[in-house]
């Protein structure tokens, strides 16, 4: 098919990639301007944007996408359809109405759970056993066109969103591919979306980051593993701030935020049920360390609080 491809991180990356190895014709890919990023906050191309110049694809990164002006390139290409996966500008309806055969987007949940900017973390947070890829056919509303395929994905206990993203890339981009060889059998057969069971995945916020102590230790593990690799989960020891990249609950009692146990097992803390067994630490401006070499510096000792 002649295509438009919209995406911009990694997640993306992998569907383009898989399009273009599949021999569909990419017209044009969308994906965001260049952002700063690095400790020297210089202008970063998207992962999307890397690889298509890599394959020579002619490259769009508008800002929005809401004046005639700015959705002519769009329209010029004529496209049979328009891939849409994590690409972060709203698509308006004009837009959504000039493919051919309308706009599919790759979500990183089995809808109706998780619409929204973060389906990956949320659902690991909020510890679902399962999640997936659903390939949807876009309208104008948050997530919430008719379903044309769905593609389960069992989450691991100990995953993190930084392997359950790994693994969801891999299914998306093997999915829209299947999607577009059946495409109009799909959409003869596409799925409204159920009202009951709707649930919001809201943007990941920094000041989410900081651990509350007198939650349970369940939800505490639960939270770093989604936390990782952004923003990572944070707790104060005195007057620096500590990173916590892997931890697991445990049966135990102890005051919330109380370092109970400190050695090369890991750091266990008290919390408003059970304990945390932190097991992966980082101090500002250095690595992540497992226990027993983070320990060694001898700043945090068992009696010691974390707020």
């Amino acid at each position: 098919m002649k295509l438009i491809f919209a995406g911009t991180p990694d997640f993306a990356a992998a569907a383009l990639q898989a399009l273009i190895t599949a021999g569909h014709e990419i017209a044009l890919v969308l994906t965001q301007p260049d952002r700063p990023a690095g400790r020297g906050m210089k202008l970063m191309a998207s992962p999307v944007k890397q690889l298509a110049e890599k394959h020579g694809l002619p490259v769009y990164q508008p800002e929005k996408l809401r004046s005639p002006e700015q959705q002519a390139p769009v329209a010029a290409i004529a496209a049979d359809a328009m891939v849409v996966a994590a690409y972060g500008i709203i698509l308006p309806q004009a837009v959504l109405d000039m493919p051919r055969l309308g706009c599919l987007n790759i979500h990183g949940s089995l809808l109706p759970r998780w619409r929204g900017a973060a389906p990956i973390q949320r659902a690991i947070e909020h510890g679902d056993a399962e999640t997936g890829i659903t390939i949807m056919q876009m309208d104008a509303g948050l997530d919430t066109g008719a379903m044309l395929s769905l593609h389960p994905v069992t989450i691991a206990a100990d995953e993190t969103t930084r392997s359950l993203h790994d693994k969801l890339a891999e299914c998306g981009a093997e999915a829209i591919v299947a999607a577009l060889a059946n495409l109009p059998a799909l959409q003869a057969g596409a799925v409204a979306q159920p009202t009951e069971g709707v649930t919001y995945a809201e943007k990941i916020r920094k000041d989410e980051a900081a651990l509350d102590w007198t939650l349970p230790a369940e939800t505490l593990a639960r939270r770093i593993r989604a936390f990782d690799p952004f923003p990572g989960c944070t707790t104060r020891h005195g007057e620096e701030t500590l990173k916590c990249w892997a931890a697991r609950a445990e049966a135990g009692n102890g005051a919330p935020g109380q370092v109970l146990a400190a050695d090369a097992d890991g750091v266990l803390v008290g919390t408003g049920s059970g304990v945390l067994r932190v097991t992966e630490w980082q101090r500002p401006g250095s690595k992540r360390l497992p226990s027993r070499e983070f320990l060694a510096g001898g700043k945090l000792q068992v009696n010691d609080k974390l707020l």
